[in-house]
């Protein structure tokens, strides 16, 4: 793994905060946003970064998550809009280094290359283990 110091995860459901543990337990500044101040009841007790109430498609919150000195953006929301307006924004606004969104809907991965966003879709990757699995599984009556 790069050795981010500050990433900023938007999102805070089951994605977003596992993420957020794992990357405070290995030390790097991790600040996470979501409009659900309730969906912060997803982190850890051993969680040790921020937490930012509100939504990151506004240049304000995104500045109070502290951006501006970011290396490294997650965006893990489960809407493929707000991810790709909030990545769009912190590469070309406040050009942090690496941004990495998810996208669910595989047909919108070209527009995120476009901007050169890198991609996570959950969609590809689970269908392809889906083929892997079925051609790993034994057929019926084969010896």
């Amino acid at each position: 793994m790069a050795p981010y110091d500050y990433i900023v995860i938007v999102g805070c459901g089951r994605l977003g905060a596992l993420l957020a543990n794992r990357l405070s337990g290995l030390g790097r500044s991790i600040v996470v946003v979501d409009r659900d101040e309730a969906a912060f009841g997803n982190l850890s007790s051993e969680f040790s970064g921020f937490q930012v109430a509100g939504d990151a498609a506004q240049l304000a919150v995104l500045r109070r998550a502290g951006i501006e000195r970011a290396d490294c953006l997650l965006a893990t929301t489960r809407h493929d809009n707000v991810n790709l307006m909030v990545a769009q924004v912190a590469r070309t606004v406040f050009q942090v280094p690496q941004v990495i969104a998810r996208v669910f809907d595989p047909s919108r991965q070209a527009v995120y290359n476009e901007f050169g966003i890198e991609t996570i879709c959950p969609t590809q990757l689970s269908a392809g283990i889906f083929l892997e699995a079925l051609q790993a599984a034994p057929q019926e009556g084969a010896p």
